[in-house]
């Protein structure tokens, strides 16, 4: 049964910067009193209501604590504390410092497969350990792959976000349509009984777009990518996967399959060939090959400004219902704290500010390291400006920039 502590979490930790934002709360730094370390906070907003649309439902937060208290592992965040007030539910989470792998990944100027089995293969630990468990993440995907810090040059991997996660009992059937398309398995699609497999269908199509930079099943709209996942449309594009091994291929292979039963396990992954050569040969073939990185960089750069923009129809949500801004007038866009902001590439980010004339936030790219912690954009080299709806006009304005320094 999950513990929440009904104490003010304040008498415990000094509440810190905003390290992000979501649909129902902040994630803070915190620091706790007794030792001077320092956690997450993330403070969520409880639902009052049923049928409102504020806040999170308290058996939703109390479904994720007991799974996070069930489980320890490296590779899996850790959950120390829950605090609960009569407005919020406080989770004292580890503190992952790290950035995301993809964005980790982004950086390098090349990446031999080698190199991205090892990753490979902390996720996949952590995941085996999370089946031995019964449990089902139903939400893998690279933004909840994170790295523990910054510094290491071989930093541990942290899966995150439990908020879909499932414990499965003795005989249970269970369904849910929740997760992002691009990485759903057929069986959800299909509001089939779901099991711990879903999550290696994840697997596979995560291993695709890191070796290739390309989406397996992406369409034009979210209908697309989903009927593309039903009809097992994909294809290895010479193009694409070039210099990718014939192993790698394999594994992608053995993960992408229709029937659930017929998938591998994270413990059958740890022994594929792939992440555990058994010749010289299947080493050499390993080592000599890597991953798309040019491609990889362009969808990595797609991803990030697809999230921003989703992060904005949020926002400008929550400025329509006058939760962000109160005032009656446009302030200066550089003088206020940005409601998001994201790193888009090195040196640039593009963030987001309340614009209450128009009802919708303002887009900023600026060449700084801003980060929503800021208070205000005053110090920035400010690039752009444009509604959400010309965010177009700030990405030529970025790619302008670029050209002329």
């Amino acid at each position: 049964m999950a513990v929440f502590k009904p104490e003010n979490v304040e008498d415990f930790f000094e509440i810190g910067e905003v390290l992000g934002s979501g649909h129902f709360g902040q994630v803070r730094q915190v620091r706790e009193r007794a030792t001077g370390t320092c956690w997450a906070g993330k403070f969520l907003k409880i639902r009052k209501i049923a049928c409102s649309r504020l806040g999170v439902d308290r058996s939703s937060v109390e479904r994720e604590v007991e799974i996070l208290q069930t489980l320890r592992h490296p590779n899996i965040v850790t959950l120390k504390d829950v605090f609960e007030s009569r407005a919020e539910v406080v989770l004292i989470l580890e503190l992952v410092s790290g950035a995301e792998l993809f964005d980790f990944i982004a950086e390098k100027d090349n990446l031999l497969e080698s190199e991205a089995i090892e990753f490979m293969k902390q996720i996949l630990e952590g995941l085996g350990f999370m089946h031995s468990k019964n449990i089902a993440h139903f939400d893998l995907k690279p933004e909840n792959i994170m790295l523990s810090d910054k510094v290491s040059p071989n930093p541990n991997i942290k899966l995150i976000d439990f908020g879909l996660a499932h414990c499965f009992h003795q005989g249970e059937e269970y369904r849910s349509s929740s997760g992002t398309p691009q990485y759903i398995a057929p069986e959800v699609i299909n509001s089939e009984p779901l099991s711990t497999a879903s999550d290696m269908w994840s697997i596979g199509v995560i291993t695709y777009i890191l070796l290739s930079g390309l989406s397996p099943f992406q369409g034009e709209t979210d209908e697309d990518t989903l009927k593309n996942v039903i009809a097992m449309k994909y294809e290895f594009f010479e193009r694409y996967f070039s210099t990718t091994s014939s192993m790698a291929k394999d594994f992608i292979l053995k993960l992408l399959v229709k029937n659930p039963k017929d998938r591998m396990t994270a413990e059958e992954c740890l022994l594929h060939p792939w992440i555990k050569p058994i010749t010289r040969k299947q080493v050499a073939n390993r080592n000599r090959s890597s991953i798309n990185m040019k491609n990889f960089k362009k969808f990595n750069a797609r991803r990030k400004w697809k999230m921003s923009f989703n992060m904005v129809l949020m926002c400008n949500r929550l400025v329509q219902l006058k939760l962000l801004y109160k005032g009656r007038s446009d302030p200066d866009p550089l003088q206020v704290r940005p409601l998001y902001s994201t790193q888009i590439r090195a040196h640039s980010h593009l963030a987001f500010v309340p614009c209450p004339s128009t009802i919708h936030c303002l887009s900023l790219v600026c060449l700084t390291s801003v980060s929503a912690t800021v208070p205000c954009l005053s110090t920035t080299r400010f690039l752009a400006v444009a509604q959400l709806k010309d965010v177009g006009f700030a990405t030529a304005r970025l790619h302008m920039y670029e050209q002329e320094h």
